[in-house]
């Protein structure tokens, strides 16, 4: 219950900065809007690249230690105070950007696309985060040095289209 009422107060916000941005920020102010997409970009990026290197740890911790305890403080406060907060303000930003460009561009396509497969990422570690907090992770520490990758990947591609726009 708890959680989804996180996830409904991270909705609102998003929507009322949605809202906010559409409405009242003029085309002028695009230089501002990029910058403060950047920071939510490497903000969320620096989160998702550090939250599955947690889990190699955790994983690799005695269940009720005092250092699996310490992880999961760590990945709570990250997931909650960095990256859903940075998450939301890429999202609107990003979304304001597309629509000054008009949506135009396969690149802004591919890009988008691929934002949507990292936040479908978002969404698979903080239930992973969820499953460790309730001592339920049945992965090994192998498996999240995978998972740790596909953030990595998933940034270069889209870091390519933005820069280079191929297509």
């Amino acid at each position: 219950m708890k959680s989804n009422r996180a996830l409904w107060i991270a909705l609102a916000v998003g929507a009322l900065l949605m809202i906010a941005l559409f409405a009242l920020v003029p085309p002028e102010a695009m230089p501002w809007v990029k910058s403060l997409h950047i920071v939510a970009v490497i903000s969320w990026m620096a989160g998702m690249l550090y939250l599955p290197r947690l889990f190699v740890y955790h994983a690799e911790s005695a269940v009720g230690s005092q250092q699996a305890e310490t992880f999961k403080i760590m990945e709570r406060r990250l997931l909650k105070g960095i990256l859903n907060p940075a998450m939301v303000v890429t999202w609107a930003a990003g979304l304001w950007l597309a629509w000054m460009f008009s949506f135009q561009g396969g690149w802004l396509h591919a890009k988008i696309a691929l934002v949507l497969v990292l936040s479908g990422m978002h969404g698979y570690l903080s239930a992973s985060q969820r499953r460790f907090a309730r001592d339920e992770n049945r992965k090994s520490a192998k498996f999240w040095r995978s998972v740790n990758e596909i953030p990595a990947v998933l940034m270069v591609l889209i870091v390519i289209l933005v820069v280079v726009k191929p297509f």
